[in-house]
């Protein structure tokens, strides 16, 4: 796989680049490199990601932060059985467990929302910090919803996370899911009040809220460049109708009174 000459390596975290320091430096730089490639393209081309992953992956497969990587790739690129694959064995190195709210979520993508709701009563959860707890939190009430047990969902989503009126990092998505669910569940008054609860939060667009609040209230957004595009050919059809009209005797407004005027009232 090509990698662009402006990525040296040292772009990684520095914690991954003490864990390459137990290989052999031209093969620790490589690694690093597809690293850099794969965290560079995850959220906008998943599968070359992917593909940078896997080289990594052969280079390096004994490098916990390589298996991390590998299974955020393949969780990109909905591989759930190899996605979960990597994070056991990230975890196995590493004895960490934040990677457990994902790898429950690897267990629903593959149709496995009961072993999901197994791995949210597990003592490792108590071991999470707050944000991967509410992670945790999101992962369980999907699996409710997987199971069609719409009502279990929204009471796991209520959370003093939930109620807190200061903004976190998972505050959107939190308030996003919980509006999601009510949606599902009929409760629309309630759903639009979360939607908008979660448009407050969400400053980075993590979310397409507002697009389901304006859904709501049912505004149609036209896209302007569309828009455009639709006025040029309206006028270009007219301009070539007007051109027909004078070319056509006894038509068109100038036809009005002889002169080549349009008639006056």
């Amino acid at each position: 796989m090509p990698i662009p000459e402006d990525v040296t390596g040292e772009e990684i975290d520095k914690d991954v680049r003490q864990e390459l320091q137990s290989l052999p430096k031209t093969l620790a730089d490589d690694v690093a490199r597809n690293l850099v490639m794969v965290a560079r393209l995850l959220d906008e081309d998943a599968e070359t990601a992917y593909a940078y992953a896997k080289v990594a992956l052969r280079l390096a497969s004994r490098v916990a932060a390589v298996r991390e990587a590998a299974g955020f790739a393949a969780y990109a690129n909905q591989e759930f059985a190899e996605a979960l694959a990597e994070f056991r064995a990230a975890r196995r190195m590493t004895g960490a467990v934040d990677l457990w709210p994902v790898m429950a979520d690897c267990e629903r993508g593959l149709g496995r929302p009961e072993k999901a709701l197994d791995m949210a009563g597990a003592p490792e959860v108590h071991k999470l910090d707050k944000a991967g707890q509410v992670e945790m939190r999101l992962v369980a009430a999907g699996a409710r919803r997987d199971m069609g047990q719409l009502d279990a969902a929204i009471v796991t989503l209520q959370s003093p996370e939930l109620a807190s009126n200061a903004a976190q990092p998972w505050s959107a998505r939190l308030r996003y899911a919980y509006a999601d669910a009510l949606l599902a569940a009929g409760r629309e008054n309630e759903a639009r009040e979360w939607f908008a609860k979660a448009v407050e939060v969400d400053r980075d667009g993590s979310t397409d809220a507002s697009d389901r609040l304006a859904e709501m209230d049912g505004v149609d957004f036209v896209d302007a460049l569309d828009e455009g595009e639709n006025e040029y050919e309206a006028e270009a059809e007219q301009d070539g109708e007007a051109e027909q009209d004078r070319s056509e005797p006894g038509s068109g407004p100038a036809a009005a009174d002889g002169t080549g005027r349009p008639a006056q009232d």
